[in-house]
């Protein structure tokens, strides 16, 4: 099974933020540009770090190595990830309801920057797929 590479999923994403930020600037505004690049700022810093806490959540259920015993254990469970996940979605929240109540960011361009990361695991996902259909013979 080809491997998905989380570092191809991030270098995508902060491409196709370039790509939007530019194209935004081009043929919209430089208001909406900045709200293209506020909100893919933001997409990806949350995917920066739901991916260290997803990694750091599943460390949790590899055996100890020796003297990790105790350490490993405390502050890494499951309710410290639901914990994490619930103050992340309310930190994103309330930096969007600044951004759109001071009305210096465009929702449609906030949308469009929030959505580089999806962009950027749909293009990866199609590439895997291809790469693993191409692959295979007979």
């Amino acid at each position: 099974m080809p491997d998905i590479s989380l570092k191809q999923v991030q270098l995508l994403s902060f491409a196709f933020l370039v790509v939007l930020v530019g194209g935004s600037w081009l043929i919209m505004s430089w208001g909406f540009a900045q709200s293209v690049l506020v909100g893919g700022f933001i997409a990806i810093a949350s995917f920066f770090s739901g991916h260290r806490d997803i990694a750091s959540f599943l460390a949790t259920f590899e055996p100890p190595g020796e003297g990790e015993e105790e350490k490993k254990k405390k502050g890494s469970g499951k309710s410290v990830f639901i914990i994490k996940f619930w103050l992340r979605l309310a930190l994103i929240a309330v930096i969007l309801l600044f951004f759109v109540k001071s009305g210096r960011a465009d929702v449609i361009g906030l949308l469009l920057g929030l959505s580089t990361v999806v962009f950027a695991i749909i293009l990866t996902t199609i590439g895997v797929a291809g790469r693993y259909f191409l692959s295979r013979k007979g």
